[in-house]
């Protein structure tokens, strides 16, 4: 039974992935990426919404594959104290990145993450990722430890403030 199949029909239980998991969260995407059947069966598109799907998970890590169509993108958000990595599989992202400025107002960094390309990133990392291209994009994501926590942020007043956090479990 593959890893995914096993996530669909007993969500409760953590999979027992059969290829060698430890390493840094980027050397554990990299594996997963050259593995197409451990996530390829995840791949699907929803227009209302990128779709992120449980792929992979064990007591120090899980990896989320996301699919995305253009104009999709997540919100200014953490990663609740967890170091990972993200892969794209196929198409392009951007990724923005807020930067300390002595300015008030959204300044940040934006990178261009193509096919191939790997953006380790570590506890503290906050940013936002979408699709601004013409084509789908697949990105495949490990988190280190276990994602328990993602707070959302906004500009307000000029800061970057948190406004809410969503919960494993309970939103996602």
């Amino acid at each position: 039974m593959s890893v995914l199949t096993e996530y669909r029909h007993r969500p409760d239980q953590a999979a027992r992935p059969t290829l060698a998991t430890t390493g840094s969260p980027a050397e554990i995407a990299f594996r997963l990426a050259a593995s197409p059947d451990r996530w390829r069966p995840a791949v699907r598109f929803d227009p209302a919404a990128r779709v992120h799907t449980l792929v992979c998970a064990d007591t120090d890590f899980e990896a989320w594959l996301l699919t995305w169509l253009p104009g999709q993108s997540t919100d200014v958000h953490d990663h609740g104290g967890s170091a990972g990595a993200l892969v794209v599989l196929a198409g392009a992202l951007a990724e923005w990145t807020p930067v300390r400025s002595p300015w008030f107002g959204p300044r940040g960094r934006t990178r261009r993450l193509r096919r191939g390309d790997v953006r380790p990133f570590g506890p503290d990392h906050v940013h936002q990722v979408r699709n601004d291209q013409l084509e789908p994009a697949i990105s495949l994501h490990v988190y280190a430890p276990r994602l328990t926590t993602m707070t959302r942020y906004s500009w307000v007043g000029g800061l970057l403030t948190p406004v809410g956090t969503d919960r494993a479990g309970a939103d996602w």
